[in-house]
């Protein structure tokens, strides 16, 4: 992963970025993963080419031709940050309407075990979800305790001062990567 810039930022920010890099760098078979507000805005993520992936489409979704997979591996859905974030405010969104419907509480967790991969997602506090993209061989335990261990330790910064704050940042170097040219 290619540690995004957290210069500027306050330290309760650098910090989620912190931890964000070392659940990805901790856990063998993380693919990508992203902070997802309650609104389904992008907060923070592993994808070193989200800002290019988002400047380039102007919605944050790949832009046709690019390749969707890096390094021989896959690299997330369609290769985009922004892809997960969408997908996992989507399920957010159903088991939350699911919860409801069948009257159980509150949705902790949920994990998709697919063919090639699996997706897990996790309230982190007031709406916000953290959803992890893992290769097919990935650990599902380890990655849900590393998932509740960032939970435990972003939940109680996660404040809205915070989300506009790394909304504002990811908005700032997608920009600053657009009018550079670079991916990152």
């Amino acid at each position: 992963m290619t540690a995004p810039s957290t210069f500027g930022l306050s330290s309760e920010a650098r910090n989620l970025h912190w931890l964000l890099t070392n659940l990805v760098e901790e856990v063998p078979g993380i693919l990508s993963v992203a902070v997802v507000s309650s609104d389904g805005l992008l907060l923070l993520s592993s994808d070193p080419d989200l800002a290019k992936a988002r400047t380039d489409s102007g919605e944050g979704a790949r832009t046709p031709g690019a390749p969707a997979v890096r390094a021989g591996k896959r690299a997330g859905p369609r290769g985009s940050a922004a892809d997960l974030a969408t997908v996992v405010s989507g399920i957010g969104s159903l088991t939350v309407g699911a919860a409801k419907l069948m009257d159980y509480g509150q949705v902790r967790h949920t994990m998709v075990a697919m063919d090639e991969g699996s997706l897990f997602v996790m309230s982190i506090s007031d709406g916000s979800l953290l959803g992890v993209h893992g290769s097919a061989d990935v650990d599902m335990s380890v990655v849900a305790y590393h998932m509740a261990l960032f939970v435990g330790r972003a939940g109680h910064v996660l404040t809205p001062e915070l989300r506009s704050e790394l909304r504002m940042s990811m908005e700032k170097t997608a920009l600053e990567n657009k009018s550079t040219g670079s991916p990152r």
